[in-house]
């Protein structure tokens, strides 16, 4: 039976270089590190791999107090103290009190589902190292009730990273890693296809030729990413903006519905200045 290829989906554009790392990983049994910018699809990716292959989806969103144990199991030592002293008799079972984590859900799944591990980078430094055997064995150790949790079916895990911290180079030998670069032209017009299929073909060049030039502005603090083009865009159609309002070629006007690119003072200031500087060399 030949193995099942990811090829992207109906919803989620993927380049060949992203199928390719994708299905790399699956024939290696290695997790799949994807760094990238914000908003260019890490995380979706791992909701159309399991959607495009049939599998079932564990996520598993990290967050900077999460820690390594928290995936395997947690023992809640402070429920059992407490019906210890009420008296329930559910006290004399300690598996009552161990609570499963997202790897110990994925091991124990009766069909191969895939993982993912989301903004490993928010964790303490520690974190990836901690999760290097049972990445490898594929099994961990509950020490509270001696048992082993073998998995049943190694997962396809996919793991994202923002590039907020480096990665220990033991836990990097183990990964097959990717890194999603921002779509060009081209592919961004297939992407916003997806989301808004028969969009004037006038108000996309104009919106693109828009955007890519806000992108490459100098001295931007944060580019605007592809989910904030697409809310632009939603906005543009709701408010019925002409493909004319987008010109890229005036440089005398802030970008239209600027808010939904420009996230913060500084980048507003910015084109304000380079607003008022082209006002100024065009007198």
């Amino acid at each position: 039976m030949t193995e099942q290829k990811f090829s992207g989906t109906d919803r989620y554009v993927a380049d060949e270089e992203l199928m390719m790392a994708v299905n790399a990983a699956v024939t290696l049994q290695r997790p799949l590190l994807i760094k990238g910018e914000p908003g260019t699809g890490k995380t979706q990716l791992a909701v159309e791999v399991a959607r495009a292959l049939g599998k079932p989806l564990i996520e598993w969103h990290i967050k900077s107090t999460t820690k390594a144990r928290q995936g395997l199991y947690e023992y809640d030592a402070v429920a059992r103290l407490r019906d210890s002293q009420l008296g329930d008799a559910k006290v004399k079972s300690i598996d009552n009190y161990i609570v499963p984590g997202k790897l110990w859900e994925a091991f124990e799944s009766g069909e191969q589902p895939v993982l993912l591990i989301d903004e490993i980078d928010k964790a303490d430094i520690e974190f990836p190292n901690d999760l290097l055997q049972e990445l490898d064995r594929m099994e961990f150790f509950v020490y509270e009730t001696k048992q082993t949790i073998k998995a049943r079916n190694r997962p396809i895990i996919i793991i994202t990273s923002n590039n907020e911290k480096e990665l220990p180079d033991a836990f990097l030998r183990r990964c097959f890693f990717h890194y999603i670069r921002f779509p060009s032209k081209q592919i961004m017009a297939k992407i916003i296809d997806v989301h808004h299929p028969g969009l004037k073909q006038d108000l996309l060049k104009a919106a693109l030729s828009a955007f890519y030039d806000i992108r490459e502005a100098r001295g931007l603090k944060k580019k605007p990413s592809t989910s904030e083009l697409i809310d632009w865009l939603k906005l543009l159609l709701a408010e019925d903006i002409p493909a004319d309002a987008l010109r890229s070629d005036d440089k005398k006007l802030m970008p239209v519905m600027h808010g939904a690119l420009l996230k913060n003072e500084q980048d507003v200031h910015l084109f304000e200045k380079l607003v008022f500087l082209n006002k100024r060399n065009a007198r």
